[in-house]
């Protein structure tokens, strides 16, 4: 029993310590990252600088928050001959359909059994013969800065195939919504600026991104799964080497969690996908790897990191157990944990640390609970789509 023990102690530091090193090194090169400014746009006459665009707004009984991010859609700072927005409208109201159209959206009616982002979109992108050259995914209660797409316009001009923005919170107004939003903030860091100053791909949030059009529809054509389609153009692009781009600048506003319900159920539908991708594509990223594709190779691993969010209280636990029992590996599970905390303390958003915002680390062990709650949900989560409540929130630019 105690061999059993040390082998179970031994390996389970190995893969936490990993997934602390991991973070701490992205977060480290994440310091580094320089966003793009002072872009010179295209004059609003020079209408053939302007690459035809077409929004795209999968919404699956979100009624309560469509009409009011559509509205604000139609305010970029773009000619509107270039660009349109559609909005995927799985079993929405009439009422709300009819409001949509007064308001110059393309409404795309679609029903299914089961309902999926990856099925709405496949739809939408069989059911139109006019191709814009650019498609962006944004989510129903997404909102965009008013020079989104003339930064995404800029990058497609430069030989750009897929961006990902930079997803702002949108709201601040209660201590679990500060908690989810200093995790995408954390995720922004690590997964887009880290990754790009190392040359790395970074990650796409599922909503925010842009692609070529003809690029996004042959890859979405290939993928049918209930949550994580957004992992799965990661592994399509990373396998066929298309880059990953990151514009910090390119801001889409989006409303975080206010309750640990929503927060569980969110994340149950993440680590589902997550763990899943790692199990289809990490035997596929080592013979890439061999040849030369160190980008899907780290995205394949990247799926079989420990949830982010667990990994701090994880490491403490097992180095308080470590320490009770007196074992050799004690000051290693510590070492391993001090890097996890120095990874964040990197990544963090300034607000977190701010006096008056103290409440929010009382929401942690909330998270934690919640993270760990959302595990053993994951099997529902592979079977059905999980929605996240949303409520019509006005965006805060000091919040970026």
């Amino acid at each position: 029993m105690h061999l059993i023990f040390l082998i179970v102690n031994l390996l389970l530091l190995l893969y936490f310590a990993w997934g602390a090193i991991y973070q701490f090194c992205f977060s480290l090169a994440g310091l580094f990252y320089q966003p793009l400014r002072n872009i010179a746009f295209p004059a609003p006459s020079d209408i053939q600088a302007f690459k035809h665009i077409r929004v795209y707004i999968p919404a699956y009984r979100e009624d309560a928050v469509i009409l009011h991010s559509s509205r604000e859609a139609r305010k970029q700072q773009y000619p509107e001959s270039r660009f349109e927005v559609e909005v995927i409208a799985d079993q929405l109201q009439e009422g709300t359909l009819e409001a949509l159209r007064k308001l110059g959206i393309k409404v795309t009616p679609v029903h299914f059994e089961k309902s999926t982002k990856s099925k709405a979109l496949n739809f939408a992108l069989q059911a139109t013969s006019e191709e814009p050259d650019i498609a962006v995914i944004l989510d129903a209660d997404n909102i965009m800065a008013p020079d989104f797409l003339r930064r995404v316009n800029y990058h497609f001009h430069h030989g750009v195939q897929v961006l990902q923005g930079q997803r702002a919170a949108k709201n601040l107004q209660t201590g679990m919504a500060m908690l989810d939003a200093a995790s995408e903030y954390a995720n922004n860091h690590i997964l887009c600026r880290g990754h790009r100053v190392l040359g790395l791909s970074a990650r796409l949030a599922g909503s925010g991104m842009a692609f070529s059009y003809p690029l996004f529809k042959t890859a979405m054509a290939g993928i049918d799964v209930v949550g994580g389609f957004d992992k799965a153009l990661e592994m399509y692009c990373t396998q066929h080497r298309i880059d990953m781009v990151y514009d910090e600048l390119a801001i889409v506003y989006d409303e975080k969690v206010s309750a640990s319900a929503s927060f569980a159920r969110q994340r149950s539908r993440w680590i589902a996908a997550q763990f899943d991708f790692a199990k289809q594509y990490i035997p596929k990223s080592l013979p890439a790897l061999f040849r030369g594709n160190v980008d899907f190779f780290n995205k394949a691993i990247q799926m079989a990191l420990p949830p982010r969010l667990l990994l701090p209280g994880l490491l403490f636990i097992g180095a308080l157990i470590n320490w009770i029992f007196g074992t050799s590996l004690a000051w290693f599970w510590t070492l391993a944990f001090v890097v996890n905390v120095a990874s964040y303390l990197l990544a963090l958003p300034s607000f977190v640390f701010s006096f008056k915002n103290l409440h929010l680390w009382l929401q942690i062990p909330v998270a934690f609970w919640a993270t760990l709650k959302a595990m053993m949900r994951m099997k529902e989560a592979r079977k059905k789509f999980i929605v996240t409540p949303k409520t019509v929130v006005h965006p805060n630019p000091d919040q970026t």
